[in-house]
């Protein structure tokens, strides 16, 4: 086997183990930000459940004087 040849086939399994750790690193990305809107979500409903609970407090003693 030609030197030429074998450089061309390590050229070739790099370029393609370079492609695939890109692509891992961007599903591992993309996973990150899936789960970091998750939980922004998540605190946004936790939040909106407690002013929830707040107002229906304020109602119930009669502090909401709107």
């Amino acid at each position: 086997m030609d030197s030429q040849k074998m450089s061309y086939n390590a050229g070739q399994a790099k370029g393609q183990t370079e492609e695939k750790a890109s692509t891992m690193t961007d599903k591992a990305s993309n996973a990150a930000q899936s789960a970091k809107e998750s939980v922004q979500e998540a605190g946004q409903q936790a939040q909106a459940k407690a002013q929830g609970a707040v107002d229906a407090v304020k109602n119930a003693t009669g502090m909401n004087n709107n």
